[in-house]
């Protein structure tokens, strides 16, 4: 007998309950904008703000100020200890790059704990080294990486659901021209005053603008959740004092596919639900489509969530220390993504468009043909 989480006959009324959604969701935005706001931005990891991390670990416990004591010393300019773990076993030491380069790091890190610790065996399990100009390279380039995702995605989407190929992929070009000229301009005449985050913010800014005038209402729904995606996750890190490094960015655009995937779940049940009513008498309103196709989808959603957190659990509580807040960043977002594909990317489409719009979207376009509806998958 199959595992049956929802009943059939299901029928959750997700566009009565979006107003309260709103509402958690701003909550949520809001305390984490002022937590990124209150830390003067998010806390970048060494792979972008550069320094060194070294991840040391001993035999028998060890308290964080002899860890300290013993490595005096050396060179380590804003050096911070952290503990990783409920044990006094392992330690993070994170400090910037000094005038000498750190020659010979390891060798002195390894002299001076054998040194001080004799009876306790210890041990480098982790050493990176970024320098500043390396790691504003790679925090650009981590940036762009998202949001050139987004804006694919957002062509991608016109084109499936809107037949807006043309439109979506122009609106693409223009502002993937004007970041990659800014860029260009800041470069040759040294703008110190250019900041790619900024540039972006306001590309996506127009994204948003040009999606909603245009009336891509699928565009914009699941650019409006790929971004609450995003942020929410993003301002739950800082209030749990993460850093973001690449393992987080990886982990994020990672969530962003995961949660496009549930987002065109649905939109595909809404459109079929649209192209079965085309030629009734009495059109029933977006809403109730929306509502519907919620329900119809929900057992998918959850079953397909519900394993993916499994699995991300089991990384987080047993893959270590190194994979820790890629495992930590996906579980936010799976969570995120899952609400946000129902609360947020369906009622978009109410708040900007009605049955008639959708259906004349639809009308002048063939019926996509359902694989395996001839035999052939």
């Amino acid at each position: 007998m199959p595992i049956q989480l929802i009943k059939e006959n299901v029928n959750i009324d997700f566009v009565g309950l979006r107003r309260y959604a709103y509402i958690i969701t701003g909550i949520i935005l809001i305390i984490g904008l002022i937590a990124i706001a209150l830390n003067r931005g998010l806390s970048y990891g060494v792979d972008f703000a550069g320094g060194v991390m070294v991840q040391i670990e001993f035999k028998n416990e060890v308290d964080d100020n002899a860890v300290k004591t013993a490595i005096k010393g050396i060179e380590m300019p804003g050096l911070t200890v952290q503990k990783i773990g409920e044990d006094n076993h392992h330690y993070l030491l994170r400090f910037s790059a000094s005038e000498t380069g750190h020659k010979n790091l390891r060798v002195d890190l390894d002299n001076a704990l054998k040194n001080s610790f004799t009876d306790n065996e210890v041990k480098i399990t982790r050493l990176e080294m970024v320098g500043p100009k390396v790691g504003s390279e790679l925090r650009d380039m981590a940036i762009e990486a998202v949001f050139y995702s987004i804006l694919l995605i957002t062509v991608y989407i016109s084109g499936r659901f809107e037949h807006c190929w043309f439109t979506a992929a122009g609106i693409a070009a223009i502002l993937w021209g004007a970041i990659y000229l800014m860029d260009m301009l800041a470069i040759y005449f040294d703008f110190t005053f250019f900041n790619k985050m900024y540039a972006i913010c306001i590309a996506m800014i127009i994204t948003l603008f040009l999606s909603w005038k245009v009336k891509l209402n699928y565009s914009l729904g699941a650019l409006l959740s790929l971004i609450h995606d995003v942020v929410v996750t993003l301002g739950i890190l800082t209030l749990l004092g993460k850093e973001i490094d690449l393992n987080v960015i990886a982990a994020l655009l990672t969530l962003v596919g995961y949660s496009l995937n549930d987002t065109i779940i649905v939109y595909d049940r809404i459109r079929e639900n649209i192209n079965a009513i085309r030629k009734d008498p009495v059109k029933p309103s977006i809403g109730d489509i929306i509502n519907l196709s919620a329900n119809q989808t929900l057992a998918r959603t959850l079953m397909t969530s519900l394993t993916t957190l499994v699995a991300c659990l089991s990384l987080y509580l047993l893959g270590g220390s190194v994979i820790h807040d890629f495992a930590l960043t996906m579980l936010i977002g799976i969570i995120v993504g899952s609400y946000s594909s129902i609360f947020v990317a369906s009622p978009i489409l109410m708040a900007f468009g009605n049955i008639d719009l959708y259906l004349s979207q639809q009308e002048n376009h063939e019926e996509i043909e359902k694989p395996g509806a001839h035999g052939i998958v």
